[in-house]
């Protein structure tokens, strides 16, 4: 089952890269949290989507989001990918495909691949309930910036 709005957010820990996981607890009660659930790392709507964010880093700071990006790719992918594409947040790698489960956000099969996260974003304020929940069925899908903003602003 999906998570929706007004769901608890979910604990988890993921590597951002080898040997550094990150606990989204430690976060949670900081200010918002948004999650981006990506298919892949390095395809184009994913690049697109995170260095949008990236580009308009300093409105994200100004609402205090702390932003994680979150793919089943390794984590020696979401390191190097967040390394070239100079993402000023973590990508962190859910390779075994735990998180996804947990959020409800698994392609079945996309492009003869299995077990690939939907395009998903998700608003967590500091009481870590979810308040913005967005899920696409189609990857090519581009996330609504505006409205995950408006989204932050209202978790503050």
């Amino acid at each position: 089952m999906t998570i929706k709005n007004g769901d608890p957010c979910p604990r988890f820990t993921l590597p951002s890269k080898v040997g550094n996981p990150v606990d989204i607890s430690t976060v949670i009660g900081t200010g918002p949290i948004v999650l981006l659930f990506m298919p892949l790392a390095f395809s184009s709507v994913c690049t697109t989507e995170c260095s949008t964010i990236r580009d308009h880093w300093q409105r994200w700071q100004t609402l205090g989001a702390k932003v994680f990006g979150i793919t089943v790719d390794s984590p020696i992918v979401t390191d190097k990918f967040r390394e070239l594409e100079r993402l000023p947040f973590l990508v962190l790698s859910d390779f075994n495909k735990s998180v996804i489960e947990m959020f409800g956000v698994v392609h079945d099969e996309l492009i003869g691949l299995r077990g690939v996260a939907k395009r998903s974003v998700f608003v967590v304020d500091r009481a870590g309930v979810v308040t913005y929940a967005w899920v696409s069925d189609n990857p090519g899908t581009q996330v609504d910036f505006a409205a995950i903003e408006s989204a932050v602003a209202e978790a503050r």
